[in-house]
């Protein structure tokens, strides 16, 4: 795997990513919740819509969390493994290969249910897409830096354990 000294902005190491991740979380968190003509959510779900979506939250803080301290130095905002990277196998590694990515889609999703927002749904929607085309890319460069990386995505699901 070769190190380029190229221009942040031709994102030889995911940098464009990285931003577009900035922006949609943005866009999550701050943009619309809902269009004007879309149906209420139903009120007498509503209470079981926040707890749902609580639930979901602190889960995929917890992933999120627990991504981050297991990658220890080795994390980075981008996409492109550190050159001193090692292959992380342990903690939420071993149930998913993207904790990270799937904290925060929980966290999208369970926020959309909080904040009972058809739009928000829809973010938390594309950020799901976006973040496995986000893998995807990552997943190459892990392929090509660890030669035991196609073994491991062999044996641990991407995203959600168990199914995908």
């Amino acid at each position: 795997m070769r190190e380029t000294s190229a221009p942040w902005w031709r994102g030889a190491h995911g940098e464009w990513y990285f931003l577009a991740q900035l922006a949609l979380t943005a866009v999550l968190f701050l943009g619309p919740r809902t269009l004007s003509g879309l149906p209420e959510w139903p009120a007498h779900l509503a209470r079981a819509f926040l707890f749902a979506g609580t639930a979901l939250m602190i889960g995929g803080v917890g992933l999120l969390i627990a991504g981050l301290l297991q990658l220890g130095s080795a994390l980075t905002p981008l996409p492109y493994p550190r050159s001193h990277a090692r292959l992380v196998r342990t903690g939420p590694y071993r149930i998913v290969r993207h904790p990270m990515y799937a904290g925060g889609i929980l966290l999208a999703y369970g926020w959309a249910l909080v904040v009972h927002g058809w739009l928000t749904l829809v973010y938390a929607t594309v950020i799901l897409i976006f973040l496995d085309i986000k893998s995807r890319r990552e997943e190459q460069w892990l392929t090509e830096k660890f030669s035991d990386y196609p073994d491991y995505r062999a044996r641990v699901h991407k995203l959600i354990p168990f199914v995908y």
